[in-house]
C-alpha cells in the first residue's frame, strides 16, 4: 500500500503542460516507428548492401548533431513554441517524400533532411519543460517526458512490425500522421498559453535590464561536463548496437528473447522512473545520484563478461534501467540550472549534441573492440570507463553548479 502511495504521489504537483507536453511527446515517438525498421527497409525493400546501409543510416547522426545545434540556437531567438510547431509540422512532408527516393545518396539525403528537421524538436522541448514545471518538480518534469518517450518507443515499433509486414510505406505514412497530430495537439494547447506568457516575459523585460549571458560554447565548465555525459553516452548506447548482438552471437538468444528482454526495459522505466526520481530528490544530492546512477550502468554492462546467464542477463537489464533513471533525467536538470533565462535552448542544444555525437561514435566503436578484442575486453572496458566517469560526475556537478543559488539545496 506503501508502495502505491509513493508511486501515485511522484504524479502529483505536475503542471497541466508538463503533462500536455508528455502526451505530445508520447503520440510523436509513438509514431516514430521508421528508425527500427530503416535498414531492413533498405536491405530488403531497396536492395542496399549492409555496409551502404550503415553508411546511410550514419546520417541520420549527422541530421542529429546539426538538428541539436540547430534546434538550441533558434529557441533562443524565436522561442520553443514556433521551433516545436515547425519542427513537428515538417515533419509531416519529409516522412512522405522518403519513399520516393531509391538511390544510396537520395535516401541518405533525405534521411538527413528529415533527422535535422525532427532533431531541432528535442532543445526546444527541453526549454519547454523547464519553462513550465515548477522549480521544485523539474526533474520529474523532465522523468514525465522521458517516460513518454520509452512508452511512445514501446508501442511504436509493434505498430511498425504489423505495417511492414504489408507495405514499408505504410511506416513513413504512419509517421506522418503521428507527427501531424502530436503538431496539432500542441498548437492547440500552447497557442493560448503562449500569448499569454509572451506578455508576461515583455512586461518582465521592460522592467529590469536585459543581462546579456555567455554562449554555452565558451563555458569551459560545461563543456567539460558535456564531454563526460558524451562519454557516458558512448556506454550507454551499446544498448542500441552491440548488445543486441551479443544477445544473439554470444548470448544465443532467439529474437523473440530478446524482444522480451528490451520490452522488459521499457516497462520497468515506465513503472519505476517518477518514483525513482522522487526518492532521488528527496534523499540523494545531485551529485550523488549522478555518481550511483552512472555506476550502476557500469556494472550492469560489466557483469556480463562473467556470466550470461538468462538471470545475469535481466538483472543486468534491471540494474541498467536504474542507472539509466538516476542519470538522464538529472543530467537535463543539471543543464537547466547551468544555463541562464535567455540561453537555455543553446545549453540544451549543446548537451543534446554530445549525446548526438555518441549515437554516431558508438556502434562503430563498439563493434570494432568487440570484433578485435571480444566482448568481454568490451564489456569490461565500458565497466571501467563508467566508473571512471561516475567520479568525474560527482565532483564536476557541485563545480559546476556552486554559484547557482536554485541547485544550492540540490547539490
Amino acid at each position: 500500500m506503501k508502495l502505491i502511495q509513493i508511486y501515485t504521489s511522484s504524479f502529483k504537483g505536475l503542471s497541466q503542460e508538463s503533462w500536455m507536453l508528455a502526451l505530445v511527446m508520447l503520440i510523436n515517438r509513438a509514431g516514430s516507428m521508421v528508425l527500427p525498421f530503416l535498414g531492413v527497409y533498405m536491405t530488403d525493400h531497396l536492395h542496399f548492401s549492409i555496409e551502404n546501409s550503415g553508411i546511410v543510416l550514419s546520417f541520420f547522426g549527422i541530421g542529429s548533431v546539426i538538428g541539436s545545434w540547430l534546434g538550441g540556437m533558434i529557441t533562443d531567438k524565436i522561442g520553443e513554441y514556433r521551433v516545436q510547431s515547425l519542427s513537428l509540422l515538417l515533419s509531416v512532408p519529409l516522412f512522405c517524400l522518403i519513399p520516393l527516393f531509391s538511390t544510396e545518396v537520395g535516401v541518405a539525403g533525405i534521411i538527413l533532411a528529415q533527422s535535422i528537421v525532427s532533431e531541432t524538436f528535442r532543445p526546444a522541448n527541453s526549454v519547454a519543460i523547464t519553462k513550465y514545471a515548477k522549480p521544485e518538480n523539474i526533474t520529474r518534469a523532465f522523468s514525465l517526458n522521458r517516460m513518454a518517450v520509452n512508452l511512445g518507443f514501446s508501442i511504436g515499433p509493434a505498430l511498425g512490425g504489423i505495417l511492414s509486414a504489408i507495405s514499408y510505406e505504410f511506416l513513413f505514412y504512419s509517421n506522418a500522421l503521428g507527427a501531424l497530430l502530436a503538431g496539432l495537439m500542441y498548437i492547440w494547447f500552447f497557442g493560448k498559453r503562449r500569448k499569454k506568457t509572451a506578455q508576461k516575459e515583455k512586461k518582465v523585460k521592460e522592467a529590469i535590464v536585459i543581462v546579456k549571458e555567455n554562449s554555452p560554447y565558451r563555458d569551459g565548465k560545461f563543456l567539460i561536463y558535456s564531454f563526460f555525459c558524451m562519454l557516458f553516452a558512448i556506454c550507454f548506447f551499446q544498448l542500441f548496437s552491440t548488445l543486441t548482438i551479443f544477445y544473439k552471437d554470444t548470448a544465443h538468444l532467439s529474437q523473440q528473447s530478446i524482444g522480451y528482454i528490451l520490452g522488459y526495459s521499457g516497462f520497468l522505466i515506465v513503472l519505476l522512473e517518477m518514483s525513482f526520481v522522487q526518492i532521488a530528490e528527496k534523499y540523494f544530492k545531485l551529485a550523488y545520484t549522478m555518481l550511483i546512477g552512472t555506476f550502476l550502468c557500469g556494472i550492469s554492462y560489466a557483469m556480463m563478461a562473467f556470466d550470461y546467464s538468462m538471470i545475469t542477463l535481466i538483472l543486468s537489464m534491471t540494474l541498467l534501467c536504474i542507472g539509466e533513471i538516476w542519470t538522464l533525467p538529472f543530467m537535463s536538470t543539471i543543464t537547466a540550472f547551468r544555463s541562464g533565462k535567455n540561453n537555455k535552448g543553446a545549453y540544451m542544444g549543446l548537451n543534446g549534441m554530445s549525446f548526438s555525437i555518441a549515437f554516431i561514435i558508438t556502434p562503430y566503436l563498439g563493434t570494432l573492440i568487440a570484433e578485435k578484442f571480444g566482448f568481454n575486453a568490451l564489456w569490461i572496458g565500458t565497466g571501467i570507463l563508467s566508473t571512471f566517469i561516475a567520479g568525474a560526475f560527482y565532483f564536476i556537478v557541485p563545480w559546476l553548479l556552486k554559484d547557482n543559488a536554485e541547485a544550492k539545496d540540490s547539490i
